[in-house]
């Protein structure tokens, strides 16, 4: 049987970088729920996407699952293929 301890070491969340992993993840799914978002007030699939975009299906649905961010320039052509506008902000950090 594992101990108290022994399992805290083994948690994510006891591990320093784990905290700002999580941040990076939590602005990784943000940014997939805007992609989405905008794919579906456009009213397309996920092919028709790809296909303004000049790219495959799974490249979209790579992009819509949150676990890498795209680039500025696939955000871009993205957003240009759902008739959206790619915006970009800096905020002071907590």
């Amino acid at each position: 049987m594992t101990d108290l301890a022994t399992l805290k070491k083994r948690l994510p969340l006891a591990n320093p970088v784990a905290p700002s992993e999580c941040e990076t993840k939590g602005q990784e799914l943000a940014i997939a729920r805007e992609l989405i978002a905008a794919r579906v007030r456009a009213g397309l699939t996920q092919e028709q996407v790809a296909e303004k975009m000049c790219t495959t299906q799974s490249t979209i649905a790579r992009m819509e699952s949150g676990r890498t961010l795209p680039s500025l320039r696939s955000l871009s052509r993205y957003a240009e293929a759902t008739g959206s506008r790619a915006v970009v902000h800096l905020e002071a950090a907590k």
